[in-house]
């Protein structure tokens, strides 16, 4: 049977992947928008938001890479019509990742101080980034969790559970952040920027509970570790491990943005992780597609379907770029009154206005990028991803930032450099893509 890849079936996977893929950008979002209204050190606070979340979107997205990894394989065993010879993989994965996080909770916990002043966090902001991050940390292993298991339910052509945890998750987030920075008078104290870390860790541990639940009762996987370790344990490992190294290359360039706008001042700093969080949701946004992609794109390697393979990169640049567009046209109807909800800093206000308008114009550039990307995961070419992310981070984003700080253009010179790194990523793909499989699908 021919793998659907109509208009309808792609939205069936990619509307509920989109709404899964942006609570976590939506976790930041609300601790940006809450912490920066906070009446006592308010600018610090957000400042310190920022930090802590560059240091652990880059923890998440290195270890996070089993989501790729196992959505992947499975989706090429069920393309294939042979599940039974990998069931047993998910709970391996998940076994090994949540040991790892475990380990780097010890591992950073005391160093925390230090960490955060490689980021050229300072007096109120270092101590809140401290605080904030001893708290948040906890979540960790439950996050890495939750992910594999939306990789597990990727690989089974499933985005509808994980969009269900997602939204719990988000939801409760929410609620918490208003209860715990804020307070409720009376009853409980307003706890401030650690009200929403210990927000933070309880949605994560919810969502982590909700995603075993449907796992164990709507599949026929298996949560039990056993051995001996699954014959595509090692393809599994390889991939992770490109992936491990890509995801480097990847945070080196958010390290760098956030260290270089940390040292041009308190307002910069505030003003970049405003912008970088709405970056993160238009990415995530995009990431329905995205996701789409990496669910299809495996099956249709594993049945061989080469022709509907191309057939589906072709829907989905056309949907992706469209998608990209809307974003940022609703970016410039809101342009104004965006900025005004995460703080009402008129120096910080000035600063993000003067770039926002770059992030809103990469949009369509974002959409090509990772559509691809998780086309490319799919198909299991982490290798390639690999060096791609190396080539645009290590041959373009370093050295236009380098060049454009050197003349002193602040803020600008990080985004024009982001917008650089993301051409460089995407264009490569869509050649080497099409390179490889227009000559496949004309055997098929």
């Amino acid at each position: 049977m021919r793998t659907n890849i109509s208009f309808k079936h792609i939205n069936k996977l990619a509307i509920p992947a989109l709404i899964a893929g942006i609570s976590e950008p939506i976790l930041s979002i609300t601790d940006t928008a809450i912490v920066g209204n906070i009446e006592v050190n308010g600018t610090e606070s957000l400042a310190a938001v920022g930090i802590v979340g560059t240091f652990l979107s880059m923890l998440i997205w290195v270890l996070g890479q089993t989501r790729s990894a196992i959505s992947s394989i499975v989706s090429q065993y069920v393309g294939a019509d042979n599940l039974d010879a990998v069931k047993n993989l998910p709970a391996q994965a998940i076994f090994i990742i949540t040991s790892l996080s475990i380990l780097i909770i010890i591992s950073t916990y005391p160093f925390a101080e230090s960490i955060f002043k490689l980021y050229n966090a300072s007096d109120v902001i270092l101590s809140y980034s401290v605080d904030y991050y001893r708290i948040r940390v906890f979540g960790f292993p439950f996050t890495l969790f939750t992910i594999a298991i939306f990789g597990t339910f990727r690989g089974l052509q499933n985005t509808y559970y994980p969009m269900l945890i997602a939204i719990v998750g988000a939801l409760t987030n929410i609620l918490l952040d208003f209860i715990l920075v804020y307070g409720i008078e009376g009853y409980i104290p307003a706890m401030h920027i650690k009200g929403a870390a210990y927000a933070s860790v309880a949605a994560q541990f919810l969502m982590a509970l909700v995603s075993a639940y449907f796992l164990l009762t709507k599949t026929e996987i298996s949560l039990r570790f056993s051995f001996p370790f699954n014959k595509e344990m090692k393809r599994f490992v390889l991939m992770i491990l490109n992936l491990f190294v890509r995801t480097l290359a990847l945070n080196v360039t958010l390290y760098l943005a956030s260290s270089f706008s940390t040292r041009y001042g308190n307002e910069q700093i505030a003003a970049y992780t405003i912008a970088i969080n709405l970056w993160f949701l238009g990415a995530f946004i995009i990431d329905g597609y995205a996701s789409a992609g990496n669910i299809l794109s495996g099956k249709l390697l594993g049945g061989k379907e080469y022709g509907l393979l191309i057939g589906l990169s072709n829907k989905l640049i056309k949907y992706g770029i469209i998608a990209g567009s809307i974003i940022a046209v609703i970016g410039a109807f809101l342009y104004f009154p965006l900025g005004t909800v995460f703080t009402k800093d008129p120096e910080v206000l000035k600063e993000f206005y003067n770039i926002f308008w770059i992030v809103l114009a990469m949009q369509p550039l974002c959409a090509l990028a990772f559509i691809f990307d998780g086309i490319f995961k799919g198909l299991g070419k982490m290798k390639y991803l690999r060096n791609i992310l190396l080539f645009s981070t290590f041959i373009v984003f370093v050295p236009v930032l380098l060049v454009l700080d050197y003349f002193n253009c602040k803020l600008y010179a990080i985004f024009i450099a982001f917008t650089l790194w993301i051409a460089a990523r995407g264009l490569p793909l869509i050649v080497k893509f099409r390179k490889e499989f227009l000559l496949l699908s004309q055997k098929d």
